[in-house]
């Protein structure tokens, strides 16, 4: 019984893991921190937390998968925590293309921001997917960032 119940659980852990490594991308340096989620990813667990540090200075991109087709789409502007830590610089959706450089027609894309780290310290970037329009729904998908800016 004990061999069955353990079985079942490492195998729960296995799947969750691939799952997560598979639709999760991250890379840094100490000037540049890029994070990738895709929609895959939303579909397993729809609050979503991170931590990331960057140098003074530097760059972070979040990059959310996202279909405006279904008409839900991320936050234009971010939430940010402490403004005087990390600034806005960019936000854009960019459609799923195909071979021919054409938009592919209700498929899902990815929203991308930029963002700017103006000083030390810690502050937070959050996000909800939603369907903007009165009574529309609300933040069915969170993205919370927790970033350090280090000297």
């Amino acid at each position: 019984m004990k061999t069955k119940l353990f079985l079942t659980a490492f195998l729960v852990v296995t799947i969750l893991s691939v799952v997560s490594c598979t639709s999760t991308q991250e890379q840094s340096t100490p000037d540049k921190v890029s994070l990738e989620l895709s929609t895959d990813y939303f579909t397993h667990v729809n609050a979503v937390t991170r931590e990331v540090e960057v140098a003074k200075g530097g760059t972070i991109t979040i990059t959310l998968g996202s279909n405006q087709t279904t008409g839900f789409q991320w936050s234009e502007l971010a939430q940010i925590g402490d403004a005087t830590i990390v600034e806005q610089t960019s936000h854009e959706y960019i459609a799923l293309e195909a071979e021919s450089g054409a938009e592919v027609m209700g498929a899902p894309g990815k929203e991308e921001w930029t963002f700017k780290a103006l000083k030390s310290g810690t502050t937070t970037i959050s996000m909800e997917y939603s369907r903007p329009w009165e009574n529309g729904e609300k933040g069915v998908w969170k993205f919370n960032l927790t970033v350090t800016v280090k000297p």
